[in-house]
């Protein structure tokens, strides 16, 4: 049974009860413990957080022993976004690879296998899936993080997706509402702006959220974004007419409505994250999504005071902070009880073939799209060619700590195989001559989005059209090269995949 310290006041209490901060290091540090035991909820882990499955078993042990019913909340979207397998890559390969299979039982084989392990490990909330629909293909943060640019894929797949996450005693949490395709700013810098009319949000953008809602998704992540057909001045994390008139009133969704990062910039360096937040649950939103850059008490402080002077100061009703914390209470109720439930089934279904990690795999080869685009049949290499990565500046969601590409699984398969990175205006003439006599691997990331990237192709086909390329992010650009080969995604199940193909595997 969770208990309270007994000087904590039910107004403080539930205002610790809707943030769900993050912290450094890789075991609990003293203040979030302490702030556990007087109201906290739900706590965020990222990259930085995780080292090995037995020591996030062990982090998320410590997190429960000072409050049974806590939410440990991960952004692990599997493909490009991971945090879970944040220094080798992923063993799923994400959802623009699982939209280009479009098998939906495929698609929740996967998501149910990411549930169990993320539940193995004590993790029960996941902020996934991405349920925009990728209609921009200049989006610079969702891409590869999307099923794809057709409303109707990307419900149902969401759908299957939150099914089979859910599955494993996971809490889903479809995001971001109400849709982050249609934009070519990422609101980790600057707030996107969406000039959709109300038709095409219903017909677009919603159809994802509303598949996800019917599949019974615990939670709602909302979008940093200004949409001004259903509100022309506040971005839709804080706009009442977004997250209460339309999300909980037009779509009928009655679950947990948590915000994106509140320390991104379309919030922080416009709002603040003070009154960001007071705006936030005003308008709806029942959690705090704070910590992905601000980890420490202090900022958990702030927040807890801000909200609490917010109600003493008649800017923000106790009602609505009361009712914002009982559905944050209401989500780690139902998480206890789904983890014991989903362990109890794994136990009685004991003997029965079970979906295995190799479903990662298995997706990211149904997903690859091979083009011969030469008059000649591609023969395979077996001999160890050279790598050009042709690698763009990472966006924050992604991050730059996680590996990606081809170099790890063509080594394997073709040992000698060296490589090399490239970026800007002289990187074709310089993998030129890195690469000397080997056969060339150019591998890409969203050519069509990226002018260098392009030229530094034209530099190595003129000169080596021999050379194969690998396309791992939206595959916009025609295929070109000797052979070319669409991943849909950079996951490390991707790059296997890929490399299978050029040794003939």
């Amino acid at each position: 049974m969770t208990t309270f310290a007994s000087d904590t006041d039910t107004l403080t209490r539930d205002a610790l009860t809707v943030l769900q901060p993050g912290f450094t290091g890789t075991a609990a540090p003293d203040w979030l413990l302490r702030r556990l035991g007087e109201g906290l909820a739900s706590v965020g882990l990222f990259g930085r957080n995780i080292s090995s499955p037995d020591q996030l078993a062990a982090l998320t042990a410590q997190l429960r022993a000072e409050r049974d019913d806590v939410l440990v909340a991960i952004d692990e979207e599997g493909g490009d976004v991971t945090r879970l397998e944040v220094r080798t890559g992923s063993s799923f390969p994400g959802n623009h690879a699982l939209g280009a299979v479009d098998d939906v039982e495929l698609t929740r084989e996967v998501a149910a296998e990411l549930g169990r392990r993320l539940a193995a490990c004590g993790v029960n909330f996941n902020w996934a899936p991405s349920a925009d629909v990728n209609s921009n293909p200049d989006n610079p943060v969702i891409g590869v993080r999307s099923f794809g640019a057709d409303p109707a894929l990307v419900a149902r797949h969401t759908a299957a997706y939150v099914t089979g996450l859910q599955s494993a005693g996971v809490a889903a949490c479809t995001k971001h509402f109400p849709g982050h395709g249609d934009t070519n700013v990422d609101s980790h810098h600057a707030v996107p702006r969406i000039d959709a009319d109300p038709a095409v949000l219903g017909d677009r953008e919603l159809a994802p959220f509303r598949a996800a809602i019917a599949a019974g998704t615990r939670a709602v992540m909302s979008a940093h974004i200004l949409v001004p057909a259903l509100d022309p001045d506040r971005p839709a994390t804080l706009s009442g007419k977004v997250l209460t008139e339309l999300l909980r009133g037009d779509l009928g969704y009655d679950g947990l409505i948590v915000t994106d990062g509140m320390e991104m910039q379309a919030i922080s360096a416009t709002y603040g994250i003070e009154r960001g937040s007071v705006l936030a649950v005003a308008a709806g939103a029942d959690a705090i999504c704070v910590g992905g850059g601000l980890a420490d008490d202090e900022t958990v402080r702030r927040l807890r005071d801000a909200l609490v002077a917010a109600v003493r100061a008649g800017e923000l009703p106790e009602e609505r902070l009361a009712d914002a914390a009982e559905r944050v209470r209401k989500l780690a109720a139902w998480s206890a009880s789904a983890s014991t439930m989903a362990g109890a089934r794994s136990v009685v279904a004991a003997g029965v073939p079970e979906v295995t990690g190799e479903v990662g795999l298995r997706a990211a080869r149904r997903a690859v799209k091979v083009t011969v685009t030469g008059t000649e049949a591609f023969t395979p290499l077996t001999a160890p060619p050279y790598v050009a990565a042709l690698t763009p500046v990472a966006n924050i969601a992604v991050g730059d700590e996680t590996p990606w590409g081809v170099t790890a699984a063509l080594t394997a398969l073709l040992p000698g195989t060296e490589a090399g990175t490239f970026g800007g205006q002289e990187a074709g003439s310089a993998a030129l001559a890195a690469a000397g006599e080997r056969r060339i691997v150019a591998v890409v990331r969203d050519e069509h989005r990226h002018a260098w990237m392009a030229e530094a192709l034209d530099t190595l086909l003129r000169v080596r059209p021999d050379t194969i390329v690998v396309e791992m992010g939206v595959p916009q650009a025609d295929p070109r090269g000797a052979l070319h080969i669409a991943t849909y995604g950079a996951a490390r199940v991707c790059g296997r995949a890929a490399a299978e193909v050029i040794a003939g595997v």
